[in-house]
């Protein structure tokens, strides 16, 4: 799909994984992460208004990009449909089946996700600061205590815990509401909490990229 960040009121259009940047993360290392969109993007500018720029950025290995380009050049990730032996098949519904069910590969999935905000504003005292906060979850262990590995993880726990904001009263309004427009105070601590806990540290400056 193609990159869409916001930037000074507005929309910024860009091709599909063209803006690549090499970032080091904590405990994994330097990785290559590239600019997408991501649809709280569009919540985030919509409640912070007051925010300049908000970009969404995610890693990709070049074996998996390699492999992404490959079945694509060869039609495997087509969702129209084609005549197979006389029969309509969808190429990608096909490759879904002939591939590792992805539960399956959590007792397998070795490693750690690095999930986390850079922000950059004026501090209370008027200067300009950097911000890092960002958590760490070990695939092994996740899968340890629940038999998914990370990436499920760390989805399931937050919205585990947005559930409690509401059941504890701590979150309430009549409507839908984004998370954003709530207290994150408690959201956070209960993170701590509840097996993924964060840091942060101030950064020399703002974003080269």
């Amino acid at each position: 799909a193609v990159a869409r960040h916001w930037e000074n009121g507005d929309w910024v259009e860009t091709p599909a994984m063209s803006v690549k940047v090499p970032f080091h993360f904590e405990e994994v290392g330097e990785k290559n992460m590239y600019l997408m969109y991501h649809e709280e993007i569009e919540s985030l500018k919509t409640h912070l208004p007051e925010i300049k720029r908000i970009r969404f950025w995610m890693t990709f290995g070049d074996q998996y990009i390699m492999h992404l380009n490959v079945l694509q050049n060869v039609g495997m990730t087509r969702i129209d449909p084609v005549i197979y032996e006389g029969k309509e098949i969808i190429p990608l519904q096909f490759l879904k089946a002939v591939l590792p069910e992805p539960s399956s590969l959590g007792e397998t999935t070795k490693g750690k996700t690095n999930i986390g905000v850079i922000a950059t504003g004026l501090g209370k005292e008027g200067k300009e600061k950097t911000l890092y906060l960002y958590n760490i979850c070990d695939h092994e262990e996740a899968y340890a205590e629940t038999g998914n590995q990370a990436v499920s993880y760390t989805t399931g726990v937050p919205a585990m815990i947005g559930a409690a904001m509401m059941v504890t009263g701590q979150w309430k309004g009549d409507g839908v509401f984004n998370m954003e427009q709530f207290d994150p105070d408690p959201f956070m601590d209960m993170l701590n909490m509840q097996g993924l806990p964060w840091q942060w540290k101030e950064l020399d400056g703002s974003l080269g990229f």
